[in-house]
């Protein structure tokens, strides 16, 4: 851009020149036309080719932030989903992820395109006044610190607001998906959850409003003052050239400079305060990131005692932040060949201690052995293979009949035949075959074609995916079955269930 301003100097006083002279030379000042032109498109192609890099940089960028966000996410531990204070970190950084990282790359870059260019402009403006060169900086000063200012104050409340913001998204998930659309018609919910979705955007707007009102005050206040030094050294500037002291192009070009200069200066220490508030939205991706997880331990493949079967050894476990324990003192053996029914009203610990058996907790006291051997002992994914697990909330999975089956275990996810062998052992096969693609049949209705199945054909399809394992030899079955009525006091007919 100075390069531009230098040679628009020389065109117009080039044009002076031959305005005064007897005999004009037109010749060089179309020369410098013609030289201005090319630095243009120069600058153009350059404009260009920066615009083609943000779009590639952006897919790029998004995508590694968010496999690094998932990566990390497969690496952590169940307790860290059920604690609500990682959960808003993680949501944070899942929300930030797709621009920050890169409104910070394109802003570290644009500085230093800036700071080539207000180098060019001070050197050019040091041969006017050095005086100019501290007009043009300073004046640009008073509203950067301000933007830091309330860009400290936007980020505190974001972080304030962030299990507001993620109820938001929870109530569009229950009044917007199939899985929760049901029960909001049936039982009239919908009135009810738009009401607190609005109330809680009116908290937020709230806010929003008072900083915004604030921050555009403020920064209309100090724009003003920077208006007024430009327009400060404007008046300089023509005194000067009044005074025969610099030529008419020299004050075109030193205008030039001046106005450009200062949106330099404006653009630098925006990008400065925009990369201040980039860095303090992405101290929650770091801190997500930097999450320490427990490691594993264990490497034991085999157990060195395998007719002892399954021991639960005095086992207590509460989840943290309890008050109360889940499991107390709870002790049992299953051998080889034996099955165990666990029956308990709802909280009693059933599927706590199937995370336990899992290894998706650690006892709080006392030990789980397998074989004899402790279960912190056992490398956890030969002792996941061993396991074959149907949780009362088993997964739906968006995905094709066979491949809901396969994920049962993931080394041969793709292997129909023993999707085929699953599904028999699983009593799922019947219904499976009379669907008209049969295992790759898409289920559920979020993609084109899929088939919904009812609730005890999806149990079926998780008994499936339970007998995937052939090699497991500890089924745990959580299921809920629904029994005969039965006839209480009151007349009134309910299921039990067991």
């Amino acid at each position: 851009p100075a390069v531009i301003a230098y040679i628009g100097q020389l065109i117009v006083d080039g044009v002076v020149e031959a305005m005064a002279a007897d005999n004009p030379d037109t010749n060089r000042v179309l020369w410098l036309i013609v030289l201005e032109a090319l630095v243009v498109i120069a600058v153009a192609a350059s404009q260009r080719g920066i615009s083609v890099s943000q779009s590639l940089l952006r897919a790029l960028l998004g995508q590694r932030v968010n496999v690094m966000i998932l990566e990390k996410a497969l690496t952590l531990q169940l307790a860290h989903f059920e604690d609500s204070e990682f959960y808003d970190k993680l949501t944070q950084a899942r929300r930030e992820a797709s621009s920050r990282p890169l409104s910070l790359v394109n802003r570290t870059f644009g500085l230093v395109q800036n700071a080539i260019s207000l180098t060019s402009f001070a050197v050019l403006l040091f041969a006017f006044s050095p005086w100019a060169v501290v007009i043009l900086i300073g004046a640009g000063l008073p509203s950067f610190f301000a933007e830091a200012k309330f860009s400290d104050d936007a980020f505190r409340l974001f972080r304030w607001r962030s299990p507001d913001t993620r109820m938001q998204l929870y109530l569009e998930t229950v009044i917007a998906r199939e899985d929760g659309v049901k029960e909001v018609k049936l039982f009239g919910l919908g009135p009810r959850l738009m009401q607190r979705y609005r109330d809680i955007f009116r908290k937020l707007f709230v806010e929003d409003r008072k900083l915004t009102i604030r921050r555009d005050t403020w920064g209309f206040i100090l724009g003003v003052l920077s208006s007024a030094a430009f327009y400060g050294a404007y008046a300089w500037i023509v005194i000067t050239t009044i005074n025969g002291e610099i030529t008419l192009g020299a004050m075109t070009m030193y205008l030039v400079l001046f106005r450009q200069g200062q949106a330099a200066v404006g653009a630098s220490l925006t990008a400065i305060s925009g990369m201040y508030e980039d860095n303090l939205y992405l101290a929650n991706l770091y801190e997500y990131l930097g999450q320490e997880v427990p490691t594993r331990g264990g490497t034991a493949k085999s157990g060195p005692h395998p007719e002892r079967g399954l021991e639960f050894d005095n086992v207590s476990f509460a989840y943290p932040g309890a008050d109360k324990k889940a499991l107390s003192d709870v002790s049992f053996q299953i051998h080889p060949g034996e099955s165990l029914a666990l029956v308990g009203e709802n909280g009693s610990g059933k599927t706590t201690l199937i995370k336990l058996l899992t290894r998706l907790y650690r006892p709080t006291e006392g030990n789980i052995l397998l074989d004899g051997l402790d279960l912190q002992d056992w490398d956890v994914e030969s002792l996941r293979q061993r396991i074959g697990v149907i949780f009362q909330d088993f997964g739906r999975y968006q995905f094709s009949v066979g491949e809901n089956i396969g994920a049962g275990d993931v080394r041969f996810i793709d292997d129909e035949q023993r999707w085929r062998e699953a599904a028999d052992t699983g009593m799922a096969a019947p219904f499976i075959e009379d669907m008209p693609d049969g295992y790759d049949t898409q289920l559920g209705r979020w993609f084109k074609g899929g088939r919904e199945l009812s609730g005890g054909q999806w149990q079926k399809i998780a008994l499936s995916r339970a007998f995937m394992r052939s090699e497991a030899d500890i089924l745990v079955l959580s299921l809920i079955h629904i029994s005969e009525p039965t006839r209480h006091d009151s007349g009134s007919r309910m299921p039990s269930s067991a």
